[in-house]
Parts: structure tokens; C-alpha cells; sequence
């Protein structure tokens, strides 16, 4: 009888619509996105009922764990090589751009009244360590009118392999040869000098405790936690405040997403182009043994491109241009 009554209440469930026992899907990467990662997760386990676990432990810790198999989907901000998408050869994985969003600098110099704006040769100095006092003549330069005090100034940067740190120095590689020629671009360089921070919380921690320094984080985290950040030059010679708008205006400045969906949009054209801006990628693999990651994972995408996007500008990120969500959306297709 009780075998009877057990079979019963199942099959009224089932009839009633009830979905079977929540999917659960782990992945790691970026914290650039994080927020609206965690966002996204979150809404898309309330609709279905799937259960996406994210840690946000970096753009280079995402990859290597895709490419060892201990996650089911990475994520990055900086696009894979050729060498590491042939050393992750068992998930072959595919490019998906979620969202544009902006690294900005963030400073703390005891009793400014006006914010601060930089040209790229100007941080570049920074962060070479060329420029060590706030009121050197380049800072003066790029803001007449600013008294700005003789302190030390203190460099902050990522001790971690970082995400953001690529999207920086790929864009100090761009408005600077010097730093091009002795540092160059990549989640881990050799920083001539300043402190290094683990994660945004790290370099935060650093500049909040020091007077007089400077670093670098995402534009969410800066608004988050109430940090000061600059204007940034940008290619057609206007300071720009990091911003939706200006985020949006980097991408409008791209003349066409490449097939693999591996770009660089850092020091964009465009008068209202804020410089320091990127897309950050899911990694997704081609390839899945199991059927049902595969429809599950192939699903979220759909929702990504669509609802997802919706939630973009309330966390200062950027929403993907229409026509590289229809790119994407082609490119689930070779998902197997």
C-alpha cells in the first residue's frame, strides 16, 4: 500500500509540473563580472530551478581550471591564447562575451576638493614609477586649477593573476612605448613598482589605508565601497568619466567582433569612449560528455543573451551590442 501511495504523490507532482531535483553546474573565473554573475545565477535558479555554483578567484585560476576539468564552465577577462585553448583540448572551449565593463583608477589624497583626470602617459609614469609626487608637472598638466599637495604617491596594484590587471596594462601598452617595451600586457607582469593587492578587496584595503596612493579596480566595486576614481583621456583627446554611457560608446567604437570573439577594445575611438573598458568572456566548453550539462548550460546562455542583459546597466555594466548577441546566439549551435 505505502509503494502505492509513494508512486501516486509522484506522478501528481509530475503532473502538476514540478521540475525533478535541481541541475547543478560549477564554474570559476573573472571577478570583474562577478556581481552580475552572481546576479544572473541567482535569477536563472529561481526560473529553473538550475543551481550555478561561481567562484570568483580569477581570470587566470578560471582557465586553468577548465583546462584540468574541475569546473563545468570557466570565465575571463582575458581571452585565452592559442596555447591554452590547444592545451584545454578535451573541452575545446568557445569565447561567449557577457557584458562590457571599465577598470578605473581610484586614489586617496588627503584634502582634494576637485576630482582628477588623467591622460594615459600620465598613469603610465605612475605605474612606472617615473612620477613619484601628486604635484609633479604632468599631473599639474593634465589639472589646472587642482592644488595638489608634494606627497609621496604610492602605487597600488593586483599581486594576483588578475583579469583587470590584463585589461590595465593592455591599455597602458597602448597610449605608452615605455611600458609596451618593459612591462607589456598579461595578468601577471613585473610591476616596477608600488604594493600589491590580492583582489579588488586587497588593493581597496591598500589605497583606503595609505595617503597618497593610487590603484586600479572595476568601476561596480569602486561604486560599491564608495572609492574616488578618475577621468580618464581617451583616444580623441576628451577626458571621460568611467560610465554606462561612456562603456557603451568604447564598444560602438569596434569595427567588427572577430569570428572567435577575441578582441581588445582598451583606448576605443570615439569622443565619448571611456579607455579602459573590455568585454570579459565565458568560456564555454564545445564539448560536453553529459547530455544534460550540455542543454542545461546551452539554456543559460539563451536566457543570458536575452533577459539577462536587462540587468546590466543597474550594476554599471554595459549590455552586449545587438549584433554581437546575434553572433553569440549562432554560435551555441556548435555547442555538442
Amino acid at each position: 500500500m505505502k509503494r502505492i501511495l509513494f508512486a501516486g504523490t509522484m506522478l501528481s507532482l509530475l503532473c502538476a509540473g514540478l521540475a525533478p531535483a535541481a541541475d547543478t553546474i560549477n564554474a570559476a573565473g573573472a571577478t570583474f563580472p562577478a556581481p552580475i554573475y552572481q546576479k544572473w545565477f541567482e535569477e536563472y535558479k529561481a526560473k529553473t530551478g538550475v543551481q550555478i555554483n561561481y567562484q570568483p578567484v580569477g581570470s587566470g585560476t578560471g582557465i586553468k581550471q577548465l583546462t584540468e576539468g574541475t569546473v563545468d564552465f570557466g570565465a575571463s577577462d582575458v581571452p585565452m591564447t592559442d596555447a591554452q585553448i590547444a592545451a584545454a583540448s578535451k573541452s575545446k572551449p568557445l569565447h561567449f562575451p557577457t557584458v562590457l565593463g571599465a577598470v578605473v583608477l581610484s586614489y586617496n589624497v588627503p584634502g582634494l576638493t576637485a576630482g582628477l583626470k588623467f591622460s594615459g602617459p600620465t598613469v603610465a609614469g605612475m605605474f612606472m614609477g617615473t612620477i613619484t609626487k601628486w604635484n609633479d608637472p604632468k599631473i599639474v598638466a593634465d589639472n589646472p586649477g587642482v592644488k595638489l599637495p608634494a606627497t609621496d604617491l604610492v602605487v597600488v596594484h593586483r599581486s594576483d593573476g588578475s583579469g583587470t590587471s590584463f585589461i590595465f596594462t593592455d591599455y597602458l601598452s597602448k597610449v605608452s612605448p615605455d611600458w609596451k617595451s618593459k612591462v607589456g600586457a598579461a595578468a601577471s607582469v613585473s610591476w616596477p613598482t608600488g604594493l600589491g593587492g590580492n583582489g579588488n578587496a586587497g588593493v581597496e584595503g591598500f589605497i583606503k589605508q595609505t595617503p597618497g596612493s593610487i590603484g586600479y579596480v572595476e568601476l561596480i566595486y569602486a561604486i560599491q565601497q564608495k572609492m574616488a576614481y578618475a577621468d580618464v583621456k581617451n583616444a580623441a583627446g576628451k577626458f571621460v568619466k568611467p560610465s554606462f554611457e561612456s562603456v557603451t560608446a568604447a564598444a560602438a567604437g569596434m569595427k567588427e567582433m572577430p569570428a572567435d570573439f577575441r578582441v581588445s577594445i582598451t583606448d576605443a575611438p570615439g569622443a565619448g569612449a571611456y579607455p579602459i573598458s573590455s568585454f570579459t568572456w565565458l568560456l564555454i566548453p564545445s564539448q560536453f560528455a553529459d547530455a544534460n550539462k550540455k542543454k542545461v548550460i546551452t539554456e543559460f546562455l539563451t536566457w543570458m543573451l536575452a533577459e539577462g542583459q536587462k540587468d546590466a546597466q543597474g550594476l554599471s555594466y554595459a549590455p552586449l551590442p545587438a549584433a554581437v548577441v546575434a553572433k553569440e546566439k549562432k554560435q551555441i549551435a556548435l555547442i555538442k
